[in-house]
């Protein structure tokens, strides 16, 4: 089991969010090969509303076989956003199934809005 770290992230509304780390514990990047990843964002950690799903299915998450993690959100929908903040986590779900799955990331998300339109 991995402690996860915590970061606060931002978005910037109507600017793509590309925000991407390398995962090393214990200082050797972790291989991501035939693992999945999930993040959501609610307004609180038990709210059942999801303001923000991100996954390597649908393209807002892609892991590299070098510990690579990359978030991404197009201008188009972060345009779209209608919230302030939230909290989120993201979970890895590693090649063995689904009952291997740790949490990377945990914390705040916050959303600056954009005066130009």
């Amino acid at each position: 089991m991995l402690q996860p770290a915590k970061r606060k992230l931002e978005i910037y509304k109507g600017a793509m969010f590309d925000k991407s780390w390398t995962w090393s514990p214990g200082g050797v990047p972790m291989d991501f090969t035939g693992c999945k990843a999930r993040m959501q964002v609610r307004p609180e950690y038990d709210s059942p509303t999801i303001l923000l799903d991100l996954t390597t299915e649908n393209g807002g998450i892609t892991l590299g076989p070098d510990g690579r993690i990359q978030l991404w959100v197009g201008a188009t929908q972060t345009a779209q956003i209608a919230w302030e903040s939230g909290v989120y986590d993201l979970e890895i779900e590693y090649a063995a199934g689904p009952d291997h799955v740790d949490r990377l990331l945990q914390g705040q998300i916050t959303v600056s809005n954009e005066v130009t339109e």
